[in-house]
């Protein structure tokens, strides 16, 4: 397999062709760059039809081995084809630098995420039943951990929900352990406060940061201890949360409360 320094080599010896070219424009120099630029775009072609060739061999095993997901996303990989990394800044000025790419995102979603708001929510007294609550069971841990989704990005601790669900009673045992060691303290590992976002494009110009939507990467063990808050807090939403709030509750959607507008207005 050539490596990414044969590519530089090549690329080095036709831009060095064509700087001397420039600099003694002699029909031996003419014709040397002329013989190392059909030699270049000749390696070009030939790495990339033998890409394309192994790409397609790929899909075709995954088809026969009826691996549908990795054929489907092998599929869309050939239907976006090469997407530019490149985006625009403040000014709209395209961005090729790695570095200040970087920048640019981290600032547009520190500007995005960080907005001041003032709230004029009402101060309302909550009485509150901590000491009641019974600590987590390791059959809620067990639930939580059967819960996680496969094939998901893992967050900055870089495991895998599959392992998590693969580690057997010891590690489920040691997660209990840990969650237990949290309720107490009420205090979370700094590395679960961690996330790592990800923009994936909505519509529009690829080079616009605006036209994309970040998506937040956590730890699986977090995942856990949300799942189980989430289980704990769902009996009692309902009888908080009024009929007007829709999203995020079960067998409901915000689908619903448009097909009520739509209805509305043709009356």
């Amino acid at each position: 397999m050539i490596g990414q320094n044969y590519w530089s080599k090549l690329l080095d010896q036709r831009k060095q062709a064509k700087l001397q070219r420039l600099q003694e424009p002699s029909k031996l120099n003419g014709d040397n760059l002329n013989k190392i630029r059909h030699e270049t775009s000749r390696h070009f072609r030939n790495k990339k039809r033998e890409y394309l060739k192994d790409k397609i061999d790929e899909l075709a095993m995954n088809s026969k081995n009826k691996n549908i997901r990795d054929l489907y996303r092998g599929i869309n990989d050939f239907k976006r084809g090469y997407q530019p990394r490149r985006v625009k800044d403040e000014n709209g000025d395209l961005l090729a630098d790695s570095h200040n790419i970087l920048n640019r995102w981290k600032n547009y979603f520190s500007h995005l995420f960080n907005v001041h708001r003032v709230s004029d929510v009402r101060q309302i007294e909550i009485h509150t039943v901590e000491l009641l609550l019974p600590d987590t069971s390791p059959f809620e841990v067990g639930s939580a951990i059967a819960k996680l989704k496969r094939y998901k990005s893992p967050g900055s601790d870089q495991i895998l929900a599959e392992l998590v669900r693969a580690g057997g009673k010891i590690l489920h045992y040691k997660i209990h352990k840990l969650i237990i060691s949290i309720w107490h303290k009420e205090k979370l590992p700094d590395q679960w406060k961690e996330s790592i976002t990800v923009p994936v494009h909505k519509k529009g110009d690829r080079t616009d940061c605006s036209n994309y939507r970040g998506i937040s990467l956590q730890s699986s063990s977090y995942k856990i201890l949300s799942s189980i808050l989430l289980s704990r807090l769902s009996p009692y939403i309902d009888k908080i949360i009024g009929d007007h709030q829709c999203g995020f509750r079960h067998d409901r959607s915000t689908t619903d409360q448009i097909f009520s507008i739509n209805q509305i207005l043709e009356k």
